[in-house]
C-alpha cells in the first residue's frame, strides 16, 4: 500500500490534521500481530436467569494488521483491522452456534521515545464491532444485536532492532457488548468486553 493511500485513509477518519514527523524519521508504521481475545463474558439484565444457563463467547486468537501515521515524534493515530472473525457462542459451555464478528478500532497514541531502541506507548480510542450470522444461535431460535460501539484503551511498546524492523508487544482492553433475544423480545445484554494480547513485527518507514 503507498503512503498516499495510507493518508488518505486516516484523513477519512478526520485524524490527520497536525504537523507531520519529518521524512527520515519515518511517518507511517505497519504491524503485523496474533492476538488472543479474552473475553470478559459478563451477563447483564439477568441474562443467565432467562436463558438458564450462561450465555459466552469463546476465546480465540486472530490475525490483526495495524497502520499507524506519526504526526509528531510522540503522537501518532493507530487504525486497527482484521477480516470478519467466527466466534463460536456456547451456553452452558455447549457450542451452540457461530456468529462472525469484524471489530476494527482506531487510537491516539502517546509514543515515549528517549529510551533508544525500547519505545513503549500508551493510546486510548473507539472500538465498532460489526456482527454477522447474528441469528446463528440455538438453530436460529436465537440472536444478537448487529452492532456495538466502545472505548479502547492499550498500552505496548516496539523494540526496533534496526531503524525500519523491531518487535511489537500490546495489549488492549475494548468495551464491547451485545444484546440477545428470542422471539424478537430481548433476553439481556451479553458483556463481552476483551483483553486483547498481541505479539509481533514492525515496519516504520
Amino acid at each position: 500500500m503507498s503512503k498516499k493511500i495510507l493518508v488518505a485513509a486516516l484523513v477519512a477518519t478526520g485524524v490527520l490534521s497536525a504537523p507531520v514527523v519529518k521524512a527520515d524519521e519515518g511517518s507511517f508504521m505497519v504491524r503485523a500481530r496474533a492476538v488472543y481475545i479474552d473475553f470478559k463474558n459478563g451477563q447483564k439484565d439477568g441474562l443467565d436467569r432467562t436463558v438458564g444457563a450462561k450465555v459466552e463467547a469463546d476465546n480465540l486468537w486472530i490475525p490483526e494488521i495495524d497502520l499507524s501515521y506519526f504526526f509528531t515524534k510522540n503522537l501518532a493515530a493507530e487504525l486497527v483491522l482484521t477480516y470478519p472473525q467466527e466466534v463460536d457462542i456456547k451456553i452452558a459451555g455447549v457450542k451452540q452456534g457461530t456468529i462472525k464478528a469484524l471489530p476494527p478500532s482506531l487510537l491516539l497514541q502517546y509514543h515515549f521515545t528517549e529510551l533508544g531502541a525500547f519505545k513503549p506507548y500508551v493510546g486510548a480510542g473507539v472500538n465498532y464491532t460489526f456482527f454477522y450470522n447474528t441469528n446463528n444461535i440455538l438453530g436460529g431460535v436465537a440472536s444478537v444485536e448487529r452492532s456495538s460501539w466502545g472505548l479502547a484503551g492499550q498500552v505496548g511498546f516496539d523494540y526496533m532492532f534496526t531503524k525500519n524492523i523491531g518487535l511489537n508487544v500490546d495489549v488492549k482492553y475494548i468495551k464491547m457488548d451485545t444484546d440477545v433475544y428470542a422471539g424478537g423480545s430481548k433476553l439481556g445484554n451479553l458483556n463481552l468486553s476483551p483483553v486483547t494480547a498481541g505479539v509481533g513485527v514492525t515496519y516504520r518507514f
